[in-house]
């Protein structure tokens, strides 16, 4: 079982910055792809950004250019810096672990993180 613990988040202007990480409990966090997905309110989990473990990086076009995912393996750490933060980037954002690639999610989550954009 892999634990995580995310932190960032919170309420931010729209065209403003927010970051997001997520520390994994495991020795094993530099052999495998990480991402993030973020779920608005009665809406399905939708993939936001992916990284593999060579660290190339894939993004979903509607935070391509805006959102940035690296990851720090000696941290067992992922990150997530959002710029030009819209109101529909609103969502709880989730880190996920071990995943197939973009969209194709394991069942290791985080705990979720809350970040809105509202003026």
């Amino acid at each position: 079982q892999v634990k995580f613990v995310q932190s960032g988040g919170g309420l931010v202007q729209p065209g403003g910055s927010l970051s997001l990480s997520c520390v994994a409990d495991t020795t094993l966090f530099r052999l495998f792809a990480m991402a993030w997905y973020r779920q608005r309110p009665g809406e399905q989990r939708e993939w936001v950004a992916h990284i593999r473990n060579d660290g190339f990086t894939q993004y979903s076009e509607s935070v391509q250019g805006r959102f940035t995912v690296s990851r720090d393996n000696d941290k067992s750490t992922l990150y997530l810096q959002m710029d030009s933060l819209r109101p529909e980037d609103t969502a709880v954002y989730y880190c996920n672990y071990g995943g197939l690639g973009p969209g194709k999610p394991s069942d290791y989550w985080g705990q979720g993180t809350q970040v809105t954009v509202s003026a």
